[in-house]
């Protein structure tokens, strides 16, 4: 029977108002097609304002940058994405408050962001209440950690996921590096904030197993401009080295500090830092400054039996020559977490759909995925996925960043 002998039989039996939508699903007409192209929508929210916009800004512009290359390919399954961003501002209180409007308003399936390692733990709870996957784009550990630690109830984190190295494979990488050059004596300089203290507790607790003492910390607010007292006192403790453990414009301040009271030790900075901002706002005292990141920084020196190389090259040739997006923010080692982020959602939402329970199991089983910062391998143990071989050693030389041994 042909469609117009359905609709005519239909019209007989006075049901075609009913019949006539089943109808035209089974024949594959429009309707089908209607339903296939809605939406998937995924929350993105980042401190698009306050003192860490200049890390939140442009890692929202590479999450649309994704998006769009995704949509042009034909979404996921034949679904376009709908990003759904949000502000906030950096401050704890106001991710808490995106989030939920993303769920009860927004009725998104997923969530990548925060900034801010302080924004991604006070969210963390409403996270696993909702069952929603996020990849956060945090550095810190603490929210992907479970149980307790001390004193510290880092509760759940089965919806958790991060695309950022933890802290901990950063610290390896630091520690490995003193190892190596035979510098055992180490200072702290640690910001007062929770990817700060996440920092330290790596630092103390690995060190021993590297054979290196920590002679000395001192403490500091995120928002401090000098942190000359706190440098002085660590110098007079005799270290070789001294590791900073902070993000954003602190860092810059601690290396011109460093510099200004004339210390020679080496100053090393955590994995937050590699970004040409660093080195413009530190001027010629962040000269010498020794920091690990990603293959990002340095992609060029990459060999092309390196499976990132590719992947990278790609992403460089979007930011920097089709959305000009490097002439405001330069790319630095934040610039492809974003990326990555939305690259886990969509590989497991191309696999077993959009269903969040289903999407949380496929992030949870990823095997191999070649993305900027890394190849991720995760498991129920390891919701980041990413080791120690993912990143490099840098320095500043002549103004620029190099790779080092």
């Amino acid at each position: 029977m042909n469609f117009a002998s359905m609709f005519r039989a239909a019209c007989r039996l006075g049901v075609a108002a009913l019949a006539v939508p089943a109808l035209l699903l089974g024949a594959g007409l429009p309707a089908a097609t209607a339903q296939a192209a809605d939406p998937v929508k995924i929350g993105a929210f980042f401190a698009l304002s306050g003192p860490t916009a200049p890390v939140g800004t442009p890692t929202k512009l590479v999450a649309q940058m994704f998006v769009d290359k995704v949509n042009k390919e034909g979404g996921i399954n034949g679904r376009p994405i709908e990003l759904v961003l949000g502000d906030t501002e950096g401050d704890p209180t106001k991710a808490v408050l995106t989030f939920k409007r993303f769920v009860s308003e927004e009725k998104v399936v997923a969530v990548i962001g925060p900034t801010r390692t302080d924004e991604g733990m006070a969210v963390k709870r409403q996270i696993e209440s909702s069952g929603i996957p996020t990849v956060m784009t945090v550095g810190g550990d603490p929210v992907i950690m479970e149980g307790k630690l001390g004193n510290m109830d880092f509760g759940t984190a089965r919806s958790v996921f991060k695309s950022p190295q933890r802290s901990s494979t950063a610290v390896r990488k630091v520690l490995g590096y003193l190892k190596k050059h035979d510098l055992t004596k180490v200072a702290l300089l640690i910001s007062g904030d929770n990817f700060g203290q996440d920092g330290e507790r790596w630092l103390r607790s690995l060190a021993p197993e590297y054979g290196i003492e920590i002679v000395g910390t001192e403490q500091f607010k995120p928002t401090d401009v000098d942190m000359k007292t706190q440098l002085t006192a660590l110098a007079g403790k005799g270290p070789q080295a001294v590791v900073c453990w902070t993000i954003g414009p602190a860092g810059a301040l601690v290396s011109k500090n460093h510099h200004a009271l004339g210390l020679t030790m080496p100053l090393l900075q955590c994995h937050g830092l590699p970004d040409p901002a660093y080195i413009k706002l530190a001027g010629e005292a962040s000269e010498g400054d020794l920091m690990p990141a990603t293959k990002l920084m340095t992609w060029e020196a990459l060999p092309a039996s390196d499976p990132q190389k590719k992947v990278i090259a790609e992403f460089v040739r979007l930011y920097r020559d089709e959305y000009k997006y490097d002439a405001q923010y330069p790319i630095n080692t934040h610039s492809g977490y974003a990326w990555d982020a939305l690259l886990l959602l969509v590989e497991a939402m191309r696999k077993v759909g959009t269903e969040p329970a289903k999407v949380r199991d496929a992030l949870e089983a990823t095997k191999g995925l070649v993305g900027v910062s890394g190849v991720f391998t995760l498991g129920p143990q390891d919701h980041n996925g990413l080791g120690e071989d993912s990143m490099v050693m840098l320095q500043v030389k002549g103004g620029k960043f190099v790779m080092v041994e």
